[in-house]
């Protein structure tokens, strides 16, 4: 048994002393990154350094850019899109027909009359209840008035 533990001790010690050299080259390799996080640029992909803008954030969230002077220039807005596009309201209608003409009626049974997609109605029916059209009771949609 003792012959058994004295190779393993020794497999184990030779198997170190190949490892010795990747580990230092490891620690160093870490300690570059570290060094270099401080430095301008882009950041590796170990830990931001303070005040690094994270992945999918608009440029100039973070910090503004400098200009000559050292103080921060103001930058021109972004022309944003105002969201989805407005629809013309044919949809919202014939909705609105088919919730008059059937009181009570759900979502589920409106896209089946209309022959669309019922994830349309749960966009459109809300616009119209905020436009005092209808009304929700339930699962039923009612006209008001």
């Amino acid at each position: 048994m003792t012959d058994f533990l004295d190779e393993k001790r020794r497999e184990i010690t030779e198997r170190l002393k190949q490892l010795q050299p990747v580990v230092d080259e490891f620690h160093r390799l870490e300690a570059a990154v570290a060094a270099l996080a401080g430095v301008g640029g882009s950041a590796g992909t170990t830990a931001r350094a303070g005040g690094k803008r994270g992945p999918g954030r608009p440029r100039g969230s973070a910090t503004r850019a400098k200009s000559a002077s050292g103080t921060a220039t103001a930058r021109k807005p972004a022309k944003r899109r105002a969201g989805r596009r407005k629809g013309s309201g044919t949809r919202a209608a014939e909705a609105l027909t088919y919730v008059q003409g059937q009181p009570g009626i759900t979502i589920p049974e409106l896209a089946a009359k209309m022959g669309i997609k019922q994830n349309y109605l749960y966009r459109v029916l809300p616009g119209l209840e905020q436009e005092k059209k209808v009304e929700k009771k339930g699962r039923g949609w009612y006209p008001k008035g």
